[in-house]
């Protein structure tokens, strides 16, 4: 059945859920090749977090000023839309039991970000590409914009992403630069992996130190650069260590990395290298610019990384990981204001 009403058992999870974080997941349904990957990765978060799961599709219509369409082709198509998303909902219901859809009408991008507004304590989920194109195209148009104008917290789901029906997420990438905003993920990283029995992988890229020339280096400014690398390289050791330790107390397999290279490159090689099933980001670090959606790291691992992307736009619901003997781990978070 499709409705935007909730059952009265989904509704009695949803009560319970803003402890967790999300009150839903939502699957963005196309017409593409990737519409079974999106759907399993909602419903691996879905099941996760304990949330019901939401198919949306967006039955598209002519944006206004356009010749006017067929009534008799306009129903058939609106027919096919909702019939589609029946039989998703029957063909995914042995995997989710809360499970549900909901059809809205107009222009992809423009419903998707509209239903993000009007939700935003939803994860939403979708395909870099409505259909399968060449790894080096980045974003499709559609997910572009999206990416651009919809608030709150988004998974981006590749072509390229590995079953994760068959395996679960086994091992989680969340990269850190030590700011408030990065490491505000990490509580939901650790649910996510606690649920999926998965292994955390902490990464700490340390940026090459620069400083300003306007002609050869003196020996003295190469020792400083050098000195600031080190300083920087072990500070930044230590804080994975101090996080890593902390987690492995609740039962976590943790692994922290250190690397001193370009940050965007780095995260998209180790991301490969490590067979990452999902990365785990905020949409900011330490830069913190409000006056842009995304940080330019994270901008840049939209679309240049292969694996699923879960970007963290919200404020992070997750205050401290629990487990089952009570025990919490502090973190750091943004005050709303840095924020």
């Amino acid at each position: 059945m499709i409705t935007d009403n909730l059952s009265p058992e989904t509704a009695r999870n949803t009560e319970v859920v803003p402890a967790k974080g999300f009150t839903r997941v939502v699957a963005c349904i196309g017409s593409g090749e990737p519409v079974s990957k999106v759907i399993l990765h909602a419903i691996a978060l879905a099941n996760s977090l304990g949330v019901p799961l939401l198919l949306l599709r967006v039955f598209v219509t002519r944006p206004t000023g356009e010749e006017c369409q067929d009534p008799l082709d306009w129903e058939i198509r609106r027919r096919e839309a909702y019939g589609q998303v029946t039989a998703l909902v029957e063909q995914y219901r042995h995997l989710c039991a809360l499970i549900e859809a909901e059809v809205v009408e107009g222009q992809a991008a423009e419903q998707i970000s509209l239903w993000a507004q009007r939700h935003p304590n939803e994860l939403t989920v979708l395909g870099t590409h409505g259909e399968w194109r060449p790894e080096d195209w980045g974003l499709g148009d559609t997910t572009q914009e999206v990416v651009d104008h919809a608030p709150g917290s988004l998974l981006l789901v590749p072509c390229t992403a590995q079953d994760v029906l068959a395996t679960g997420y086994r091992r989680l990438l969340v990269p850190l630069d030590g700011s408030c905003q990065a490491e505000s993920v990490l509580p939901f990283a650790m649910h996510l992996a606690k649920a999926q029995h998965a292994e955390l992988l902490l990464v700490h890229v340390v940026p090459p130190t620069a400083l300003t020339e306007v002609g050869p280096a003196e020996s003295a400014d190469i020792e400083l650069s050098e000195r600031l690398q080190r300083r920087n390289q072990r500070v930044a050791q230590q804080y994975l260590e101090r996080l890593q330790s902390r987690a492995s107390e609740h039962g976590l397999v943790v692994r922290a990395s250190v690397l001193c290279a370009d940050v965007r490159s780095s995260l998209v090689r180790i991301a490969a290298q490590e067979s990452v099933d999902l990365v785990v980001l905020s949409a900011h670090g330490c830069s913190g610019r409000q006056d842009m959606p995304y940080g330019s790291v994270t901008s840049f691992l939209m679309s240049h990384i292969r694996q699923p992307m879960l970007v963290m736009r919200q404020q992070p619901p997750f205050r401290a990981f629990q487990d089952d003997s009570g025990g919490q781990l502090e973190l750091r978070f943004a005050s709303p204001r840095a924020r």
